[in-house]
């Protein structure tokens, strides 16, 4: 038993002093530092569900309005808490073999963010606008009127978005 109570005050000093250094060494405290910065800049990214749409021709004493398939718009902006977000659309006149049809016959409805409904102009025209940063979805539904009036031939446009984020 004498043995066991010398071997463990033993032990015991042997930790103490092995252990020793370490507490002498740890008021040895060197600190550096790191600053990090970075810039965010204003963004802006729209991302269409397609890359082109079309109507289904139809008897006009049927069909007064052709539908096309819904398009998806996904808008992201990032800029300051005050900046105002727009999202505007414009196209030329339809054009083809047939001559033209005017793009006032282009319409929209919309939903979600784009919940406005328009008319297709040679001008921007909104889509919608928000302030601040994020995320914007919804779809938008094409529709042209049907007419008689329409000379025989295949039309076609091109539709600008302009996302803008000041």
């Amino acid at each position: 038993m004498t043995k066991a109570v010398w071997s463990g005050i033993a032990a015991a000093a042997a930790v103490l002093f092995v252990s020793a250094p370490v507490f002498a060494q740890s008021t040895n405290i060197d600190t550096k530092t790191v600053t990090i910065s970075t810039t965010v800049n204003a963004r802006a990214k729209l991302t269409l569900g397609a890359t082109s749409l079309s109507f289904t021709d139809a008897d006009p004493d049927t069909t007064a309005v052709l539908t096309a398939t819904p398009l998806s718009v996904d808008v992201k902006a990032r800029t300051t808490p005050s900046g105002v977000v727009t999202l505007t659309v414009s196209a030329p006149n339809l054009t083809g073999t047939g001559g033209t049809i005017g793009i006032a016959a282009l319409k929209w409805t919309a939903s979600a963010a784009f919940s406005t409904p328009g008319t297709m102009s040679t001008t921007a025209v909104s889509l919608g606008s928000w302030t601040g940063s994020g995320n914007q979805s919804g779809t938008q539904t094409y529709t042209l009127d049907n007419s008689w009036s329409y000379n025989t031939g295949n039309y076609a446009t091109t539709v600008t978005y302009t996302l803008t984020a000041p």
